[in-house]
């Protein structure tokens, strides 16, 4: 097999969220989150799990810091939980909750591990969100006070920040099918609107962050699945077309061109969000870095969504495993918008996993997973595609939203009943793809 090399800054590293491991959930000052609550209610989540105790990363962090330099991580993208810092949403600060993540960043720093910060990764304050959430633009200027307290005090040993990740995942999962919190369904006039003030936010937390420290660098995460026609047919290759512009392009159009597509406001009809004066100018601020959170891929005919595909293996999510689709994606993205680098903040793959006799887990379909995706960023880098680091989804197996403990997405194993951590093949793997610089 061929060796493929990466370029020797290469950022290789693993993400997390704050909810999915922290646990700790109400402890030293914390305030509620949506999540908190829509995990307590019952019927919400598999099983009853819930994100209370999660990976107990919060009080286990020195732990999860020797494992992530025991693989050799470059860099490590976690998220704050903003009801930790801010458990109003705005007004008091909790500083045990500042002095958390100044604990973890001061470890990582120590492990020589790079950290990249994501302001806000969906737990968002419960105490907003009965004042009327992400729908209310009166709320939306405390994201960039929240934006400016923590760069105030981590900026001087972070520098790579993030805004939100996915947020188009809060606005068709929280308001269209209901599945993560707050848990409204088919409400596709709420859903718009919060698209749009959620980059409205953005916006204003780019501002502060800059305005607190101008040689940070700024992004933002998006989730992009790659659009690919059914067929050669015209007709498959045009619903394919249509798909990507009504739905892909949410975010990219207003962040990368100031306005929305044509096809995705005609799509939208009534329900397109309601755009103050200067909202696209705010929105559109140039970027210092983008990240991409990729997992597979959607099939479009003239009939719709195809799936499943014949042939086409499948992770315990549903979701087809096709890497190349990886690389268009990212051949289209650069050739669509004038993009900033990027850099890949998620991509990984639920398996069912099995400890063996001999204690280890061999996770032989995440880590060819992994491999394959790999392959296709470095490939589209030698397209041209500007990419700068990779962040596996996800460090360890952690409390996957509407899924709860049932879906293993690490490259380290939690035992959730002992919270014991061991690291998989693909963990293994992957930390001799760090050390050499290379994928075999």
């Amino acid at each position: 097999m061929n060796k493929i090399i990466y370029p020797p800054d290469f950022l290789w590293g693993a993400a997390t969220a704050a909810y999915q491991i922290e646990g700790a959930w109400n402890e030293e000052g914390k305030g509620e989150s949506i999540w908190d609550h829509f995990s307590h209610t019952p019927g919400k989540i598999t099983n009853g799990d819930n994100g209370d105790v999660a990976c107990d990363h919060y009080h286990r962090y020195p732990e999860d810091i020797s494992l992530m330099r025991q693989i050799g991580l470059k860099a490590y993208r976690f998220s704050v939980s903003w009801p930790r810092i801010l458990p109003a949403g705005s007004g008091i600060v909790n500083s045990a909750g500042l002095d958390f993540y100044d604990r973890l960043v001061d470890g990582l720093r120590a492990a020589n591990i790079e950290p990249f910060i994501t302001l806000h990764h969906w737990d968002y304050p419960k105490v907003l969100y009965e004042r009327g959430g992400w729908i209310n633009r009166d709320n939306l200027p405390y994201f960039a006070d929240y934006a400016a307290i923590l760069t105030k005090r981590l900026g001087d040993r972070i520098q790579h920040w993030t805004t939100f990740n996915e947020p188009g995942v809060i606005a068709i999962d929280g308001y269209i099918s209901g599945e993560h919190a707050p848990g409204i369904k088919n409400d596709w006039k709420k859903a718009m609107q919060v698209t749009h003030n959620l980059m409205v936010a953005h916006g204003l937390a780019v501002q502060a962050i800059r305005a607190c420290d101008p040689s940070l660098e700024v992004g933002i995460v998006l989730s992009q699945w790659g659009v690919d026609p059914a067929s050669d047919e015209p007709a498959d290759l045009a619903a394919a077309e249509l798909s990507w512009n009504s739905r892909e392009t949410a975010f990219l159009h207003p962040i990368f061109r100031g306005h929305y597509h044509p096809q995705m406001a005609e799509a939208l009809g009534n329900n397109f969000p309601e755009v103050h004066s200067g909202d696209m100018a705010l929105i559109s601020q140039k970027l210092d870095f983008l990240g991409i959170n990729s997992y597979s891929r959607s099939v479009i005919g003239a009939q719709g969504h195809i799936s499943p595909i014949p042939g086409s293996e499948y992770t315990d999510m549903g979701w087809e495993v096709c890497a190349p689709a990886f690389r268009r994606l990212l051949n289209r993205l650069n050739h669509d918008y004038h993009l900033p680098p990027i850099y890949i903040t998620e991509n990984g793959s639920a398996f069912p996993d099995n400890l063996s006799p001999d204690g280890k887990i061999h996770d032989e379909r995440r880590l060819d997973y992994l491999r394959q995706h790999f392959t296709q960023v470095r490939l589209a880098m030698q397209d041209g595609v500007d990419v700068r680091g990779y962040f596996v989804w996800s460090l360890m197996d952690n409390f996957e939203w509407g899924h709860g403990n049932t879906m293993r997405f690490g490259i380290i194993r939690t035992d959730f009943d002992t919270l014991k951590r061991t690291i998989k093949d693909s963990g293994e793997w992957y930390s001799r793809v760090i050390a050499t610089n290379t994928v075999e």
